[in-house]
């Protein structure tokens, strides 16, 4: 019947297939690069959910984010840490107005 199997992970493009390790450093490099790319980044610390694992959103003063998977609390204040950004919990501080702003300039653009 095979419900309780493991998953096998998502091939690469080449068709190899990604390591739980090679995931999380890809989405440590995205972070990086976001970072390094883009002025006055935060990281805001979302919460496990039934249906996902702990994730958090970095926000540059543009609005624009980008959204990674991390293990655990921890791990996101350790990254954020490390690429020297301030760390929020978005259950306490809420989101930033000005991502709103940014989602909804993307969507005026998408439908013009």
């Amino acid at each position: 019947m095979g419900l309780f199997r493991r998953r096998r992970a998502a091939p690469t493009p080449d068709g190899a297939p990604v390591s739980g390790r090679q995931a999380r450093e890809a989405a440590v490099e995205h972070m990086a690069e976001f970072v390094r790319t883009r002025v006055g980044v935060e990281a805001y610390l979302e919460p496990v959910t039934n249906v996902t694992q702990a994730t958090v959103v970095l926000i540059a003063t543009t609005g624009e984010w980008t959204r990674r998977r991390v293990p655990d609390e921890r791990a996101a204040r350790a990254i954020a840490k490390d690429l020297g950004i301030p760390v929020y919990d978005v259950q306490l501080t809420g989101y930033p107005q000005r991502m709103r702003d940014w989602n909804s300039r993307q969507r005026a653009r998408r439908s013009s």
